[in-house]
């Protein structure tokens, strides 16, 4: 027996980690990782890559808890083992401001970091435009070394990657016996999902070794977060705006604003500049269903897409939850196969 073929669509942070799990777990599966784009050309690759979430509004809390603990532990080991320089995962603390007092003061991530608490005056000192702020210790992965090492890992437990341009998942039917939809963005076209939408993000690329502690404004368009080799600065959060080339009028505005919570950054050198699109949609698809394709009855089909900003933050909970329902299909299927 061959075993059952899957076909993992997409290679950023979501769909590599998803691989991972898959053929990790599963070795009765032979796994296919296929995407038109691989590290350094995927919207992960800019990602800041800090951990922390804003919650869902329609799924179950537990859930998103789950999602985010089993995210953090695994980041967590690695930045703790031999395997973190080459994997890009370190620990990283510092400050999330307020300019009004949030309705949550604690957010429901607030127990799995490390060392949660509210700041006290004294440290609010410096920030005298923000009312609030909160530190803690997260991880921080910078998907430009992850993901290629997540790519090895996934060769090394049997996976097989190929590079190519996928139109539609009809394309997928003959040559897989599961698929397993990881395509951000890709979505809105690939499966049709009218609730996909992009939200443009652009950073900066910083030289600032002095800077050890990140700082983020509560808004969510303003952080400050310090790297292995650089600092990155940002950003934006323009809903439905498909731009790629870098905004000069963004740029002033970021480095203004970042200069005005670390004045410190007026003398950073810029070592580059980036725009991505985060694959947004109101909720995170984590479901399967069946789908006719092409020269099949019908094929399942899992689905792992609309993470939004938070992909590094959940893809590996949301990776298992895909794992599991992977593991559903499998039961269902003829005995021949497995």
């Amino acid at each position: 027996m061959t075993g059952v073929r899957v076909v993992v669509v997409g290679a950023g942070v979501v769909g590599l980690s998803t691989a991972v799990c898959i053929a990790e777990s599963l070795p009765v599966c032979s796994v296919t990782l296929l995407a038109e784009k691989f590290s350094p050309d995927t919207t992960s690759d800019g990602a800041a890559g800090i951990v922390f979430a804003a919650p869902f509004p329609d799924i179950p809390l537990e859930r998103q808890r789950r999602w985010f603990k089993d995210s953090f532990d695994h980041l967590l080991a690695i930045a703790q083992s031999q395997h973190a320089p080459d994997a890009g995962v370190i620990l990283s603390s510092g400050w999330q401001i307020f300019k009004e007092v949030p309705a949550t003061k604690e957010p429901y991530w607030s127990d799995l970091v490390i060392g949660f608490r509210a700041m006290t005056d004294r440290e609010l000192k410096r920030f005298p435009d923000h009312k609030f702020g909160q530190v803690f210790t997260t991880v921080k992965c910078e998907c430009s070394s992850y993901l290629p090492w997540l790519e090895e890992r996934f060769r090394k437990a049997g996976g097989r990657v190929e590079q190519r341009r996928v139109s539609s998942l009809q394309e997928l039917g003959d040559g897989f016996d599961l698929v397993v939809n990881c395509s951000g963005l890709g979505s809105k076209a690939l499966v049709g999902d009218p609730g996909v939408y992009p939200v443009r993000g652009q950073v900066l690329q910083v030289e600032a070794p002095w800077l050890t502690h990140f700082i983020r404004d509560g808004d969510g368009k303003t952080y400050i977060y310090p790297g292995v080799h650089s600092v990155t600065i940002g950003g934006t959060r323009q809903e439905g705006d498909w731009r790629l080339h870098v905004d000069r009028g963004d740029s002033a505005s970021i480095l203004e604003r970042c200069s005005r919570l670390e004045p410190s950054l007026k003398k950073a050198k810029v070592l580059g500049e980036w725009v991505g699109l985060r694959p947004s949609r109101r909720n995170p698809r984590v479901e399967r269903e069946r789908m006719l394709l092409q020269g099949r009855t019908s094929v399942p089909v899992v689905h792992n897409y609309g993470h939004g900003g938070w992909g590094v933050t959940i893809a590996w909970g949301t990776a298992l939850d895909a794992l599991g329902l992977v593991r559903q299909c499998l039961k269902e299927m003829p005995r021949a196969k497995l």
